[in-house]
C-alpha cells in the first residue's frame, strides 16, 4: 500500500501488497517517529525485536493471545506485539509471525503517511474554514439529503454498534455503489475499490496500483501521491492490491484536507496519465536497464524489485504455494503481486487494457465514513461518475470447486549454506466454504479459530509448539477476507524425517478435540477476548472507518450485504444462546476440517542451489534478448535508460505542482495540544494518571527499572519476558492462568524498552508490564499481574527450548525480510548505549546469543534457570518504578485500590542488582559491515551522530527529514534506483541520523546517493509553496490522530524522555518557522554522514557482498554471514 498502516487492523499481510511498504513506519523511520512520539500527539507501532524503544513502542501491545482472525473479530482488535519474535507487519493478526503467512495483499511505497499539499499562489489555497453542517440530534435521526445528485437510495439503516447512520446508494447512470456512514468520528475516511482479478502472475493489478497515482488529468505532474505525502494532515494514505481487488483509501481529521485527498484519488483512478505515458509503466513495473553499450544489462522496476524481495522470503514462498495449491482453478491460483519470473512478460498494451476493463464506475465500490456532509459526498462523486456510462464489467470472482480428495505439493526455497538453514516447512491448508460466511457463522468460526490457536494455551497451537518437531508455527489459522475462507496451520524448521509426524500431530490433535470438545473455561476465555476487542474497537492509528470498510468489503465485494458485517450484537447474542444450549464447535470443527476433502499439504524444502539457478535463468533471459539486438538497438536501450533516468530525476516545475491542492501554514494551530497528565506518587512508585474518556476501560503500564539487570543477563531479558507468561505459576498451571486472563481481562504483556535521552548520558530503560481491562475487572487483572511477576515458574526446559527456537526463527526471518531494521540497529549499537542494549535484546547480537543459548539448554540447564531467576530478583521491585494509568476519573478512582494492591505486593528493592552504571563506551566496534543472507535484494544503511559533530536540535530537522524522503531519496533510491523504499531517519534523542533502503537492487550506488544528500541540501532552492507543503505535512505528523490509550502512552513517553510542554511548543514554532536557510544548515550538519566516522551496514547476498568488498576496498568491510 502507499502509506504505513502503523497499528491495529490492517489487511492480513498475506493478502497485501501496497504502494508503500507496510512493513512499518517503526523500522523505516524509527528515530523520526520517536521524536514525534515525544513532541507530538503520536506514538509508534511495535517492532519485531523483544526490546521496545520509544521510537518503536507499540500502541496496542496488550494481548498476549492470538485474536480470532475472522474479519468480524480481527477488524476490531488492537495491534499486539509479535509474541514469537516474528517479523513485524502492520497487522492485527495476534499470532505473531502473521507476516510470514501472507496470502497476497500488496502495498506500494516508502514514506510516512501525509497527503494533499502545496499549491503556489492563494488561488489554489483552500482554507480550513468550511461551512458547518446542521447537526442532527443524533446519527440515528439523520435523514438522507433531498438532492441525491444522480444517486438512488437503496437502503438506510442505523448501526448501533458504531452509532452510525448508513445509507447505501447506487449511481443511476453508471451503477456504482456507495456506502455512506455518518457518525461523530472526526477521522473521516474515503475509499474506492475495484474488483481486479488477474489472469496471470505478471503483477498487472500491483503495477497498476503503483502507477495510477503517478499523475492524472487534473493533477498532471509526475507523482501527485508524493505531493500528498509531503504536505497534508492525512491520517492514512495508501493503496493496496489484494488477490482479487485494489483499494485506494484515504483519511483525515481536517475537512478541507479530506476533500483534497478524495479529489486527487478519484482523478487518479479514473483518469490516470499512465494510460498514455509508458514511462510510468517502465518505472513502476519493469524495463531493461543498460547504462552503456558495454555494460551489464539488467531488469529494473519498483514492483519487480519489490517482488524479488518478497520471493526471497521462504515464508512468502510458502504462502504463495499454499494459496495457489488451494485455488488452482480461479484467480487466486496466480500472484496478483507478480512473480519476478513472469513480470517481464507484461506489455504496455495489456497493462492499459486491464485498466480499461476494471477501473470503471460500474465496477467500483465507494465508501465514506465520518462526520462530513452526506450530500457533499454525493455531489463530489457525481462530478466524476457522471462522465461515464454504465458498462458490463466481467469481474466476478469465480468459485473454486471443492476437491474430492486431498492433495500434496512439494516446492523449494532458496536456502543458505549453514546447516541450520537446511530445514523444511510443512503446512496443511483447507478450503472451508464456497462463499463468504454470514455474520453469525463468521463469529462462530472466529471463536473456533481462537479456541484452536488463539493463545499459547490453545490446544492445537500448544500441541505444535511443544512437540519439538519444529521451530515455530506457520499458517496461523483462519483467513476469511477473500471469496472463500481458508484455514492453514503448520510448522517451520522441520527436519525432513519429521514432516509426516507434523501432519499426523495436526490431524490427531483435531480428532482429539472433536472427540472431547473444549472446556468451558477455554470457551469463556475466547468469548471474553473477542467480545472485549469488538466493544473496545481499538484500531490504534489505523482509522476506524477504514477498518469498517475492509470488513464491509468482505461481503460487499462478492455481491453480499455490505451492512451485515458491521453488525455483531444480534449475531453474537444468538451465537451465545446456541452455545448455552449445545456444543457449537465440535460439529463445526468436524465439518470444516476433519471431514473436509479440500485439503492440501504443502512441503517447502531448502535448496542451496536454487538461488543460483534463478539468477542464471534471469541472466540467460536477458542475454537471449540482448543477443537479438543490433548495435543500433543496443544504443536505443542505452538512450531509453538515460531518458527514463532524466525524466525520473527532473523535478516538476513549481507551476505544475501548483495544481495539487494544499492547506496553508495559517491553517495550522500555533499552540501544541496537551494531554491531561497528573503526576504524583503511590508509595515508592511515581504515578502518572490521564483523565480521558475510555469507555470504562483502564489502560495500565507498570514500569520497572531495567538498569537493575546485570549487563551479562541483558540478552536473556526478552526470553525471560516470554517465559514468565508461558510456564504457569505456583498457584495454577499455564493453561489455567492463560484462560483466566482471557476470561477476565483485555490481556497484558511484558516487554523491555530503551532509549537515549537527549542531552544526557543516562538511558531510559524499563521493563514494561502493560494491560487493559474494564473498570470492574481491574482488580482481577492486577491480581493476575502480581501472580505472574512474583510466582511464575521458570523451570520448564522443553517450553523454554521452544521459546528459544521460535525467537531464533523469527529473528532469522526478520534479517532476511526486514534487513533495513537490522542494519539500522547495528548502526545504532555502534553509536549509543541505548542502541547497544537494543541490539543485545533484539538485533543481530540477539540472534547470535540465541544460537549459543540453544546448546546451553542441554549442557547447563540449571545455570539457565538460575539466570532467569536472577533477572526476576533484580528487576521486579518498586525501586525507580513508574505506573501510568489512562481512563476517565471515575474508572481511575475505582481502580486505585487494585493498583495500590499490586504495587504493594512488589518487593521494595531487587536483589543481585547491577551496581555499575551503564558506561557511554558500551557500544559495538565502529565498522562498515555487510551481513549476508540468501536474498535477491539489499537493505542498505548508513549513519552518523549529528550531535557529536556539533549540531543542536532544531524543529526544522523534522521538516527536512520529511522532505528528503519525498524528494532526493525518493527520486534517487526508489524511482531511479528501483528500490521499494528509500528514506532517512533522525533520532532526535540520540542524535543518530540514518539512511535506509528497502528491497533495493543496488548497494554501493545507494551509498553514493546517500552521500549526495549533503550537496542536494546545500544547493536546494525551495519555492515557498514547496516549503509550505513540507511544514504542513510535518505538522500532520505532530498532530496525528490518537485514540485514548495512545494519548496516555504518548504522555508517558514524553515524561520518560524528559520532553516537556515548553520544549514541545518551542519545536512546534521552529517547525512552523522553517526556512530555506535551515535546509542549507542541515546540509552542513549532514557532512558527518559522509565523514570517515560515518558507517555503512547492509544486509545483502554473499555475491553482492563480495562485489562490494572488491569495488570499495577503502571501506574495509567486515562480512558477517548469518544464514
Amino acid at each position: 500500500s502507499r502509506a504505513y498502516p502503523t497499528t491495529a487492523y490492517a489487511p492480513p499481510p498475506s493478502l497485501l501488497r501496497s504502494r508503500r511498504p507496510v512493513t512499518a513506519i517503526t523500522a523505516l523511520r524509527r528515530g523520526f517517529a520517536s521524536a514525534l512520539a515525544s513532541l507530538a500527539e503520536v506514538s509508534v507501532a511495535p517492532v519485531a525485536s523483544a526490546s521496545r524503544s520509544p521510537r518503536t513502542i507499540g500502541l496496542g501491545a496488550f494481548a498476549p493471545t492470538k485474536m480470532a482472525s475472522s474479519v468480524m473479530t480481527r477488524a476490531a482488535a488492537a495491534l499486539a506485539p509479535t509474541p514469537r519474535g516474528a517479523t513485524v507487519r502492520a497487522t492485527v493478526n495476534h499470532r505473531g509471525a502473521a507476516a510470514s503467512a501472507m496470502r497476497g495483499v500488496r502495498c506500494s511505497n516508502a514514506a510516512a503517511p501525509t497527503p494533499a499539499s502545496g499549491a503556489s499562489g492563494a488561488s489554489r489555497r483552500r482554507s480550513l474554514y468550511c461551512k458547518a453542517i446542521a447537526a442532527p440530534v443524533s446519527p440515528a435521526e439523520l435523514q438522507a439529503p433531498a438532492n441525491l445528485h444522480g444517486f438512488q437510495l437503496l437502503r438506510e439503516e442505523y448501526v448501533a454498534e458504531y452509532d452510525a447512520k448508513v445509507f447505501l446508494f447506487k449511481h443511476e447512470k453508471t451503477g456504482a455503489e456507495v456506502m455512506s456512514l455518518s457518525n461523530d468520528d472526526e477521522n473521516k475516511t474515503f475509499g474506492v475499490t475495484f474488483r481486479t482479478p488477474p489472469a496471470n502472475s505478471t503483477g498487472i493489478p500491483h503495477i497498476l496500483e503503483h502507477s495510477v497515482l503517478c499523475g492524472s488529468r487534473k493533477y498532471n505532474i509526475k507523482e501527485p501521491f508524493v505531493e500528498l505525502i509531503k504536505g497534508s494532515l492525512n491520517t492514512f494514505l495508501n493503496a493496496m492490491t489484494y488477490p482479487d481487488r485494489t483499494c485506494y483509501p484515504v483519511a483525515s481529521c481536517n475537512l478541507q484536507d479530506f476533500k483534497n485527498l478524495v479529489d486527487v484519488y478519484l482523478d487518479a483512478v479514473f483518469h490516470p496519465n499512465c494510460m498514455t505515458n509508458e514511462k510510468t509503466f517502465l518505472q513502476e513495473g519493469w524495463h531493461y536497464e543498460l547504462d552503456a553499450a558495454d555494460a551489464e544489462m539488467t531488469f529494473k522496476g519498483v514492483v519487480f524489485n519489490e517482488m524479488k524481495g518478497v520471493y526471497s522470503s521462504p515464508e512468502s514462498v510458502l504462502a504463495r504455494e499454499c494459496q495457489q495449491a488451494l485455488f488452482p482453478d480461479n484467480t487466486y491460483g496466480v500472484d496478483s503481486g507478480g512473480d519476478p519470473r513472469n513480470i517481464p512478460d507484461l506489455g504496455f498494451a495489456e497493462f492499459k487494457d486491464f485498466h480499461g476493463k476494471f477501473y470503471h464506475p460500474s465496477n467500483a465500490r465507494l465508501w465514506f465514513y465520518g462526520d462530513d456532509d452526506v450530500e457533499e459526498r454525493l455531489s463530489t462523486l457525481n462530478a466524476f461518475l457522471s462522465e461515464f456510462d454504465r458498462k458490463e464489467v466481467d469481474s466476478v470472482i469465480t468459485t473454486q470447486p471443492f476437491f474430492t480428495e486431498p492433495k500434496r505439493v512439494m516446492a523449494s526455497y532458496v536456502a543458505g549454506e549453514g546447516e541450520e538453514s537446511q530445514k523444511s516447512f510443512v503446512q496443511v491448508n483447507w478450503l472451508l466454504s464456497d462463499a463468504p460466511f454470514d455474520t453469525e457463522t463468521a463469529l462462530a468460526v472466529g471463536f473456533l479459530d481462537n479456541l484452536l490457536l488463539g493463545s499459547p494455551a490453545a490446544p492445537l497451537r500448544m500441541a505444535l509448539e511443544e512437540s519439538g518437531l519444529g521451530e515455530s508455527m506457520v499458517g496461523f489459522g483462519l483467513e476469511d477476507e477473500l471469496r472463500q475462507p481458508t484455514f492453514a496451520i503448520g510448522l517451520k524448521g522441520v527436519s525432513t524425517e519429521d514432516i509426516p509426524k507434523v501432519e499426523k500431530l495436526i490431524f490427531d490433535t483435531l480428532a482429539s478435540i472433536a472427540e472431547e470438545g473444549f472446556t468451558q473455561a477455554a470457551i469463556d476465555s475466547s468469548v471474553n477476548t473477542i467480545e472485549f476487542s469488538l466493544r473496545e474497537n481499538n484500531t490504534g492509528r489505523f482509522p476506524r472507518g477504514l477498518s469498517l470498510m475492509l470488513r464491509s468489503l468482505a461481503a460487499w465485494l462478492y455481491d453480499g450485504d455490505p451492512i451485515e458485517p458491521l453488525r455483531y450484537e444480534q449475531p453474537l447474542a444468538h451465537l451465545k444462546e446456541r452455545m448455552a444450549s449445545g456444543d457449537v464447535f465440535r460439529p463445526l470443527l468436524k465439518r470444516l476440517l476433519i471431514d473436509n476433502k479440500h485439503k492440501v499439504t504443502v512441503e517447502l524444502n531448502p535448496d542451496k542451489a536454487l538461488g543460483k539457478v534463478q539468477d542464471d535463468e534471469e541472466k540467460a533471459r536477458i542475454a537471449a534478448y540482448r543477443a537479438g539486438l543490433s548495435p543500433e538497438d543496443i544504443e536505443k536501450v542505452v538512450a531509453d535508460t538515460e531518458e527514463l533516468k532524466r525524466l525520473q530525476e527532473t523535478p516538476d516545475s513549481p507551476e505544475a505542482l501548483a495544481c495539487v491542492p494544499s492547506l496553508d501554514i495559517s491553517d495550522i494551530p500555533r499552540e501544541s495540544k496537551s494531554i491531561p497528565c497528573d503526576i504524583s506518587t503511590m508509595g515508592a512508585t511515581q504515578l502518572l494518571t490521564h483523565d480521558i474518556v475510555t469507555s470504562d476501560i483502564l489502560y495500565a503500564e507498570h514500569l520497572m527499572d531495567l538498569h537493575s539487570v546485570p549487563m551479562d543477563l541483558m540478552p536473556l531479558v526478552p526470553l525471560w519476558c516470554r517465559a514468565m507468561q508461558r510456564m504457569g505459576t505456583s498457584k495454577r498451571n499455564f493453561v489455567d492462568f492463560d484462560q483466566t486472563m482471557g476470561a477476565t481481562t483485555g490481556g497484558f504483556s511484558l516487554s523491555p524498552f530503551t532509549s537515549s535521552i537527549r542531552g544526557e548520558t543516562d538511558v531510559a530503560a524499563y521493563l514494561v508490564l502493560r494491560g487493559k481491562s474494564t473498570a470492574d475487572q481491574a482488580g482481577e487483572m492486577h491480581d493476575l499481574m502480581a501472580e505472574m511477576m512474583l510466582e511464575s515458574k521458570l523451570d520448564d526446559r522443553e517450553v523454554f527450548r521452544q521459546l528459544v527456537l521460535e525467537s531464533r526463527s523469527g529473528m532469522e526471518s526478520r534479517v532476511q525480510g526486514g534487513g533495513h531494521s537490522v542494519a539500522a540497529g547495528r548502526l545504532d549499537a555502534m553509536d549509543s548505549v541505548a542502541g547497544y542494549v537494543d541490539e543485545l535484546m533484539g538485533g543481530l547480537a540477539q540472534l547470535e546469543y540465541l544460537k549459543v543459548l540453544t546448546k546451553r539448554i542441554d549442557t547447563d540447564w540449571d545455570g539457565v534457570v538460575g539466570d532467569l531467576e536472577r533477572i526476576r530478583a533484580a528487576v521486579v521491585s518498586r525501586q525507580n518504578s513508574v505506573t501510568n494509568l489512562t481512563a476517565d476519573a471515575k474508572t481511575l478512582d475505582a481502580s486505585s485500590a487494585a493498583v495500590s494492591s499490586f504495587l504493594d505486593a512488589l518487593p521494595a528493592h531487587g536483589t543481585g542488582v547491577a551496581t555499575e552504571p551503564w558506561s557511554p563506551s558500551l557500544v559495538l566496534p565502529s565498522v562498515n559491515e555487510l551481513i549476508t543472507v540468501p536474498t535477491q535484494v539489499n537493505y542498505v544503511g548508513k549513519g552518523a551522530n549529528l550531535y557529536r559533530g556539533g549540531y543542536e536540535l532544531h524543529g526544522s530537522a523534522y521538516v527536512i527529514n520529511k522532505l528528503l524522503g519525498t524528494t532526493w531519496l525518493w527520486d534517487r533510491v526508489r524511482v531511479s534506483g528501483g528500490a521499494y523504499g528509500g528514506f532517512s531517519d533522525f533520532d532526535s534523542h540520540s542524535g543518530m541520523f540514518t539512511y535506509l533502503s528497502y528491497r533495493d537492487p543496488n548497494l554501493l550506488k545507494t551509498v553514493a546517493n546517500y552521500d549526495g544528500t549533503v550537496d542536494y541540501l546545500k544547493g536546494l532552492k525551495l519555492e515557498q509553496s514547496e516549503l509550505t507543503k513540507a511544514i504542513v505535512g510535518t505538522m500532520g505528523d505532530l498532530d496525528s490522530y490518537q485514540l485514548p490509550d495512545s494519548k496516555g502512552y504518548t504522555s508517558l513517553m514524553r515524561h520518560l524522555l524528559k520532553v516537556g510542554d515548553e520544549e514541545r511548543q518551542q519545536r512546534r514554532e521552529e517547525v512552523l518557522g522553517t526556512t530555506e536557510k535551515d535546509f542549507h544548515a542541515f546540509g552542513e550538519a549532514l557532512e558527518a554522514t559522509r565523514a570517515p566516522e560515518a558507517k555503512v551496514c547492509a544486509v545483502t547476498s554473499p555475491e553482492a557482498a563480495a562485489k562490494a568488498v572488491t569495488e570499495r576496498p577503502d571501506l574495509d568491510f567486515k562480512v558477517t554471514s548469518v544464514m
